[in-house]
């Protein structure tokens, strides 16, 4: 999943992304409205989390500007103004939630799984395919019963391909998806990733879930492409 991050407190930025990439978010950060408006434009984002009080132009505005444009990711408004007026405001431009500074990370990544599900429609914290069960609230995985060690980069790769499932992948969508702005397009992290996860959840365990499809990606399916 990727997340734009826009905060101009650099030090309250740095922990959010520092915490957020470690539950395996690909995290991009804008320092000002101006330049988080632009980025959230141009890139495929699954949450937004914008501050009000930004430089070169508020929350609110960048909020307003965004939904005019018809950029429907859901937008997580951070704000330590205290007045429900604010709030209001923030919620009347168009941001799907807020939560009041200061907050404990615990509260702020519980909210992006709601934010999540509310966009893929599923109401449920567990994703169930295949004999392959995701827990999303305890980061746990489990095929046909067994439980699955999986670093939180594993998880969000199975994750994105269980959401996608019979969809083909392609190594541009995983990157959009998982990957910041940072990425090296032509490294062969993708490629690592996707062999350390098939080791995990198709060796033993007899039908293959994970196939790659030449020229074009990778497939989640119980069918060979």
């Amino acid at each position: 999943m990727r997340i734009l991050l826009i905060e101009d407190d650099k030090r309250a930025a740095s922990a959010i992304a520092k915490s957020l990439r470690a539950e395996g978010y690909a995290v991009d950060v804008a320092a000002d409205g101006l330049e988080g408006e632009e980025l959230a434009k141009i890139n495929d984002n699954d949450i937004i989390i914008l501050d009000l009080m930004l430089p070169e132009q508020d929350g609110w505005t960048t909020c307003a500007n965004l939904r005019r444009d018809h950029v429907l990711t859901p937008i997580l408004m951070l704000t330590a103004l205290d007045d429900v007026a604010d709030r209001i405001k923030g919620l009347d431009s168009g941001a799907d939630d807020y939560l009041p500074k200061p907050f404990h990370i615990g509260e702020l990544l519980a909210r992006i799984r709601s934010l999540t599900r509310r966009r893929t429609e599923v109401r449920t914290a567990v994703v169930e395919k295949y004999g392959l069960r995701l827990d999303l609230g305890t980061h746990r995985a489990y095929r046909d019963g067994t439980e699955i060690t999986l670093t939180s980069k594993e998880f969000s790769l199975l994750e994105l391909f269980m959401m996608n499932a019979e969809k083909i992948l392609s190594r541009e969508t995983i990157s959009e998806h998982l990957w910041d702005m940072n990425f090296e397009p032509r490294s062969n992290v993708i490629e690592a990733f996707v062999k350390y996860l098939r080791q995990k959840i198709d060796r033993g365990f007899g039908q293959p879930l994970i196939h790659t499809v030449r020229g074009s990606g990778y497939i989640f399916s119980e069918r060979e492409p």
